[in-house]
């Protein structure tokens, strides 16, 4: 009895090892650098912000493939979390398993294997890692974001409202505690990798979203001149 319990422990361990793996390669993906590379022959990097996130792509890229990139950077997030447990043999996922899985598939997305361990800030692959665990807090946080961005431009305003409010929606819905734990060190995560947007809120100089939207390289210059945000 105890040499079966021994080994289900052990197996169960093998199975989070494997779906963390394949998390953080799924997050690793860099959407963006790939769209661009493929269908727009040019690096995102050298454009714009420079970042490989998702709002650069729109805009460098423009609406229709930012949008792609967007829900492509969200998916990172979600299937992991809802589907990579279950495919390892893992049937019932604790909350605590989900949100290690979560962790490697923003921690791929912010370090990404594919471009040197570089990447973009977290927010869309934490936005689908949290739709996953937390639907309901995270659909209201992203009608907020969603609110600021249309009110005042600012995505990186949306970026940081929402990583503030994750910490306190998971505390007030009473959600597992390393749930919470983990949400409160995603959201400084998200914070310290915003901390030059912050900067330029707070000085004025912070790039309004719709108005630097381009679609591709014949705007090289006017998005070069952009603030560089990595």
């Amino acid at each position: 009895m105890r040499h079966a319990h021994v080994a289900a422990i052990a197996s169960m361990i093998i199975q989070m090892i494997i779906a963390m793996v394949l998390a953080y390669l799924a997050g690793s993906i860099p959407t963006g650098l790939w769209v661009g590379q493929r269908l727009r022959g040019i690096d995102i990097r050298n454009y714009g912000s420079g970042n490989l996130g998702a709002t650069n792509a729109f805009r460098v890229l423009g609406k229709k493939l930012g949008t792609f990139v967007l829900l492509i950077d969200i998916l990172k997030g979600v299937i992991p979390v809802a589907l990579f447990p279950r495919l390892v043999g893992i049937s019932d996922p604790t909350a605590g398993q989900e949100i290690l899985v979560g962790v490697c598939a923003i921690a791929g997305h912010v370090l990404s294997f594919f471009v040197n361990f570089k990447g973009g800030k977290g927010v869309a692959t934490a936005l689908g890692v949290f739709l996953a665990i937390a639907p309901f807090e995270m659909a209201i946080i992203l009608v907020i974001g969603i609110a600021i961005i249309a009110i005042t431009g600012y995505v990186s305003l949306a970026s940081i409202t929402g990583a503030i409010l994750l910490p306190i929606f998971l505390f007030m819905t009473n959600r597992d505690t390393v749930v919470l734990l983990v949400g409160m060190l995603i959201s400084i995560l998200i914070l310290y990798r915003h901390r030059s947007n912050l900067v330029r809120l707070m000085q004025g100089r912070e790039n309004r979203f719709y108005a630097t939207t381009s679609t591709g390289p014949e705007q090289e210059e006017e998005l070069n001149a952009s603030v560089r945000n990595k």
